[in-house]
């Protein structure tokens, strides 16, 4: 198997409340979409993000909708500077994100922050000095 993940699919309550956050509220590209529909699809830099009902997701995956909790599972943002971290968390919380932990310079040398998204899916937004 390549070691590549192509999408990343998130259940939502609320679609257009989470395709607002995403594309008008963090900028991201939508794809192909039409309002109305319950799939939508954000182009990213090696992979795709990517919005379906939280009900809907259930069904596929043969689960009960319970109510959304943390499941152990966060999306992350580099940045290129501690600078741009503060502005990109900054935008998120403008478009709508619950705080959860200020970015500031973290043990691992590093300097991040953390937010969850309308749903409840926590995002970290870190400028990592030993990446790119």
């Amino acid at each position: 198997m390549k070691p590549k993940i192509s999408l990343i699919t998130l259940a939502v309550t609320d679609m257009p409340r989470s395709i607002a956050f995403y594309r008008d509220g963090l900028g991201f590209p939508i794809h192909n979409f039409k309002e109305g529909e319950d799939f939508a699809m954000f182009r990213l830099e090696g992979t795709w993000l990517a919005l379906f009902p939280w009900r809907e997701m259930a069904k596929e995956v043969d689960v009960p909708a319970a109510p959304p909790s943390f499941g152990g599972v966060m999306l992350s943002h580099n940045a290129p500077s501690k600078a741009a971290v503060d502005q990109v968390y900054a935008q998120a919380l403008a478009a709508g994100a619950a705080a959860t932990v200020p970015a500031k310079d973290v043990s691992w040398g590093g300097y991040s922050g953390y937010f969850a998204d309308p749903d409840g899916h926590y995002w970290e937004v870190a400028w990592n000095p030993f990446t790119d």
